[in-house]
């Protein structure tokens, strides 16, 4: 039995002996992560400079783009120094660190993912009321919610995690929160009830508002015109695959942290838990960047201007 307190380093059990291959995995990693960076950097870059995209919309845009490099940066990093490590050793507080950025990340994507499914009812149900419904006030209330309500919610988490623990080992290839507490030594029925409401009660509030808003979409588009039910297609496809890319993603990780996964390959595994926080990051931009016609055509005159 360690103390928690006391303990400097916890090792990732996960990591496979990859041999030269782990440079060639360096290689891809790098290759995602300066991808990610670039893309999330550039669509920011393109909203903020041009006025024409300062609306609602593409400010909980933004606001998806910068927690794609925030969760990104709490992970990438980590695994570029696992992979070619020997021991795949952290440091006890860098673990936490990336516990808290990892499960506030998944809530924040969550919650700007409900908030844009609201902006979209307001916009398709309530065109004619949509400038004065969604207030600069409201856009930056909403936007603080989506990121404080994770904040104070995963921080409160991390404090439930057990002090006594009797080993050091995580059997993953980064750190989460319910890997430390099946370290402990002492009971973690408070922890792991907390745990659960606090993910089902994210998920919950935000499902809620995104099924009431694509109820209340799909009601006026089916007694709307053609032209109302282009306008829903065209903004709402991206929002609706970046929420299935997410859920499924995710769904795998909770059930991996909580249930016994041991009977699906290792190699699976640790691709599936890794799905979770990578493809978001990769997909949002792109989908966003060629779906949306706006951000497009800026990008594509961008593209054109450094031509010449």
């Amino acid at each position: 039995m360690v103390n928690s307190s006391q303990v400097s380093f916890f090792f990732l059990t996960a990591y496979i002996d990859s041999g030269v291959l782990a440079y060639l995995y360096f290689t891809v990693v790098l290759f995602l992560y300066i991808l990610i960076i670039v893309s999330n950097v550039l669509l920011i870059a393109v909203i903020c400079v041009n006025r024409s995209l300062h609306e609602p919309m593409y400010m909980f845009l933004c606001s998806l783009f910068v927690n794609e490099l925030y969760g990104s940066s709490g992970l990438f990093p980590f695994l570029l120094v696992q992979i070619l490590s020997h021991l795949h050793s952290v440091a006890a507080p860098f673990c936490l660190l990336q516990v808290f950025i990892v499960h506030s990340y998944g809530a924040v994507e969550f919650l700007n993912l409900a908030v844009m499914s609201y902006d979209r009812y307001l916009a398709i149900c309530y065109p004619l009321q949509y400038n004065t419904r969604m207030t600069p006030t409201k856009i930056a209330s909403l936007i603080a919610v989506s990121w404080l309500y994770p904040f104070v919610v995963v921080s409160f988490s991390m404090s439930l995690i057990p002090v006594m623990l009797c080993r050091n080992q995580i059997n993953k290839v980064y750190c989460d929160m319910h890997s430390l507490v099946k370290l402990a030594c002492s009971d973690t029925v408070m922890s792991n009830i907390y745990g659960l409401i606090a993910t089902f009660s994210t998920i919950f509030i935000s499902l809620l508002l995104i099924l009431y808003s694509y109820i209340k979409i799909l009601a006026v588009c089916f007694s709307g015109s053609k032209q109302t039910r282009q306008k829903a297609v065209n903004t709402c496809t991206p929002h609706l695959a970046s929420i299935l890319n997410f859920s499924c993603g995710g769904s795998f990780e909770v059930s991996q942290s909580r249930f016994d996964m041991s009977f699906l390959p290792n190699v699976l595994r640790i691709f599936l838990s890794l799905y979770f926080l990578t493809a978001q990051p990769l997909f949002n931009p792109l989908m966003y960047g060629l779906k949306m016609s706006k951000i497009r055509n800026i990008c594509k005159s961008l593209i054109m201007n450094a031509k010449h």
